[in-house]
């Protein structure tokens, strides 16, 4: 970049009005109580709590109690808000944004927070030495972050993109004075430090981890936080097993829990539980997640579309829908949420439907052979047959599994459940020495961007392109609509690839939820049942000690 277009004059810049500077007014209840012990299943034990190298959504869900960011999103009106910035502006180009941070603001080790801090942050996700490739399709279009002062930064961007924005202002904030020796940073697996409102307590391997309430944090003085984050201390367990945490939440050991279908249909019955649990079925405007058998295409019985239309033809999703979701899930269309905006209405979910699946495998050249029951073809002039191994690491997701399973035999195809504990689940995803897997996404990001999935940029070690999925037309979209602050454009850019995508059939996707279901203890207080975008668990108190 030129020396005239780093030095960016005050005047050349307007100000941001979605963040704001003065937020007065607390989404939360401002009398809600304060103390207590909240106890919360995570749903695993975190791989790695290193907030640079970690990617699961069990460390994500501790760092969000930890870690703060420059700005975050109202759950009410999906505007910024400030958190540890003050305000920022954005030059007319819309390609460099000045960030203000509040002054007197610490990490919870009581070393100050600067924008030295800030400005590491963002340089650690490019270091190779702490291998973040995970992380860097979201800040690959910011060319550098300079600091004007102790508490102003400047991020410079290589280009427009919709989401630098909202990029940048959920950039965690990580003390350099911690993670920026990177021998030691990097073994930093089972602590976290930062400037949230909670900070570690104790880690108990295996069983649980405690946070107890940061006194250091700036919220505590805002008025914009009154009845937000209330527990004196937070319990996190790492319960897998879906009835032993629905029974952890009768005795009390656990204060609230998401909330399958089946187990809000029927196993939250009666006055056992009616008693002690307040149950809740919600719906609002959040995105959603999804679950999906992903195919490694780089292993040879993927590679052709056919096949995997076939694969997805053999799954009767309406029959465990029916059987298992009790029909307060629908089938996934694609690779998001299908109310999302960016999605197509045109794209219908893969039928079950056997003879289909068997007239496309026929063409792709799968027959019986030597009459053994397994279909099998010819693949780089080696007799091949199709069986394969798929991964999970869900115990409760095998019934699901179990049926698809008989159906594929039925078709000629033999399918392996194996079941993982989840650490050992993610290196085998990280290396790809897997042939299928089941997992899920979560919702993201209302107004998504693909490219850290779908795109083949997105494929190295490490990053969530797993799967190596590769479309030359898909890539090309992605990176239109990354440009695209017509929001109408970038509607029919990102539903073109999600017609694409699930023509691909690169997942079996799987089921998107209608609602989202929970149950509380009667001792947790909610000021609404939900809010706009999501159910705002942070304004939760504990009633009774």
């Amino acid at each position: 970049m030129k020396r005239k277009i780093q030095v960016i004059l005050l005047s050349t810049l307007f100000y941001l009005p979605i963040a704001s500077a003065s937020v007065t007014k607390s989404l939360g209840n401002p009398n809600a109580p304060k103390g207590g012990t909240l106890k919360v299943n995570l749903g695993a034990e975190p791989s790695t709590l290193n907030p640079v190298t970690s990617q699961d959504a069990y460390s994500s869900q501790v760092h969000a109690y930890v870690l703060d960011s420059l700005f975050s999103r109202n759950v009410d009106t999906y505007e910024f808000e400030p958190r540890i910035a003050k305000g920022m502006t954005l030059s007319k180009d819309k390609k460099v944004f000045t960030i203000k941070i509040k002054k007197g603001l610490v990490f919870s080790d009581g070393k100050p927070l600067t924008s030295d801090d800030v400005k590491f942050s963002f340089d650690v996700i490019f270091d190779d030495t702490y291998n973040a490739i995970h992380y860097r399709s979201y800040y690959e279009g910011i060319e550098k972050v300079e600091i004007i002062d102790p508490h102003t930064v400047r991020f410079f961007t290589k280009k427009p993109y919709f989401k630098n924005e909202e990029i940048i202002a959920g950039l965690d904030i990580l003390p350099k004075h911690i993670y920026g020796d990177a021998k030691k940073g990097k073994k930093m697996n089972k602590s976290v430090i930062g400037s949230g409102p909670y900070a570690i307590d104790k880690y108990q391997k295996g069983k649980r981890l405690v946070l107890k309430k940061n006194p250091k944090w700036w919220g505590h003085k805002d008025p914009a936080m009154k009845g937000n984050y209330n527990a004196n201390k937070i319990v996190l367990r790492f319960i897998q097993e879906e009835q032993i945490e629905i029974e952890r939440l009768r005795k009390g050991d656990l204060d609230y829990v998401f909330l399958t279908p089946e187990q809000y249909t029927k196993k939250t019955k009666g006055a056992n539980w009616t008693k002690v649990i307040d149950k809740k079925k919600v719906q609002n405007k959040g995105s959603k997640g999804y679950g999906f058998i992903g195919w490694n295409l780089t292993n040879p019985l993927f590679k052709t579309k056919k096949t995997r239309q076939a694969l997805a033809h053999l799954m009767n999703r309406k029959l465990m829908i029916d059987k298992f979701l009790f029909n307060l899930s629908e089938e996934a269309t694609g690779p998001w949420y299908r109310d999302s905006i960016y999605a197509s209405p045109k794209v219908k979910p893969f039928s079950f439907d056997s003879k289909r699946a068997q007239k496309l495998l026929k063409q792709d050249g799968w027959a019986d052979s030597d009459r053994n029951g397994v279909l099998d073809k010819k693949i780089d002039g080696k007799k091949t047959e199709f069986r394969f191994t798929l991964l999970g690491a869900n115990k409760d997701f095998e019934k699901y599994l179990t049926i698809y399973k008989e159906d594929l035999r039925r078709a000629g195809i033999d399918m392996e459940i194996k079941i993982l504990e989840w650490n050992a689940f993610v290196k085998l995803l990280d290396t790809k020495k897997f042939q299928a897997v089941n997992l899920g996404w979560g919702g993201g990001s209302i107004d998504l961007d693909p490219k850290q999935i779908w795109h083949s940029g997105s494929a190295g070690k490490g990053g969530s392109n797993f799967i190596s999925y590769a479309n030359k037309d898909v890539d090309k979209l992605i990176e239109m609509a990354r440009t695209q602050f017509d929001r109408k454009k970038r509607i029919e850019s990102l539903q073109k690839v999600y017609e694409i995508i699930a023509d691909d059939a690169p997942y079996l996707f799987l089921f998107n939820r209608k609602y989202s279901l929970y149950g509380t203890r009667k001792r947790v207080g909610t000021p609404k049942d939900t809010y706009t975008f999501a159910i705002g668990t942070s304004y939760w108190w504990v009633k009774s000690q």
